[in-house]
């Protein structure tokens, strides 16, 4: 029996059986409900305007469309996806493409029910997520150039904190009683102080000097 108001979610992938397994283990659970489900990126292109839905569950190897060229369409078309990457080991080395794709989070298929379901919630939320076994794959990735400490102001914290929550800039104004224009100078003097090339390595950044926990 479904609660009021489930998080409802479309599973985009080339796999019948993946799909299969992944309503039977939403079943059992009255927080999601499974809206529809597509084959291909070409598939789930045609599902957008017609079916209601609040995060997409997106396989990265598919055959025709992969799961970032479909990532990055359905985001043109509609730029409020909150899509959320499936994938298997040794796809790691596709996280930057399918984050800068626009992807909210990337969990490897093996994850139980409960991480999957509370990554659901959170990219629902607005917030990112990524498996906890990807953490050593972003700091070979983002954080090669960028090991030394900084110092940072009590503003600058406060923005950092309230980026890694999944805030908007918009958001973060209103939250801090600022402008816009002053977060992304936030925004910019972090990425700058810590050396990172983007907001994701400025994240892992913060991770590794405790500077933000996830929750």
């Amino acid at each position: 029996m479904q609660t009021a108001n489930p998080i409802k979610v479309v599973l985009v992938d080339d796999h019948e059986l993946f799909r299969d397994g992944l309503k039977l283990a939403f079943e059992s659970s009255p927080e999601i409900e499974v809206a529809a489900e597509a084959s291909s990126g070409e598939e789930f292109l045609i599902l957008l305007g017609k079916v209601n839905f609040d995060v997409v569950l997106m396989d990265i190897k598919m055959g025709g469309m992969n799961g970032i060229e479909t990532t990055e369409k359905a985001l043109k078309i509609n730029p409020d996806l909150k899509i959320l990457v499936l994938s298997t080991f040794g796809e790691e080395e596709f996280l930057h493409q399918i984050i800068a794709a626009g992807a909210k989070g990337f969990l490897l298929k093996n994850v139980d029910k409960s991480m999957l379901i509370n990554a659901i919630k959170a990219v629902h939320q607005g917030k990112n997520y990524f498996s906890p076994e990807l953490l050593p794959f972003f700091t070979r990735k983002y954080m090669s150039d960028n090991d030394d400490e900084v110092s940072l102001t009590k503003r600058e914290k406060e923005v950092l904190e309230l980026i890694s929550k999944g805030y908007t800039n918009a958001e973060i104004a209103d939250k801090l009683f600022i402008s816009i224009r002053t977060v992304d100078t936030h925004k910019n003097n972090l990425i700058t102080k810590t050396g990172s090339k983007n907001i994701v390595s400025l994240l892992i950044y913060a991770l590794k000097h405790n500077l933000i926990t996830l929750d």
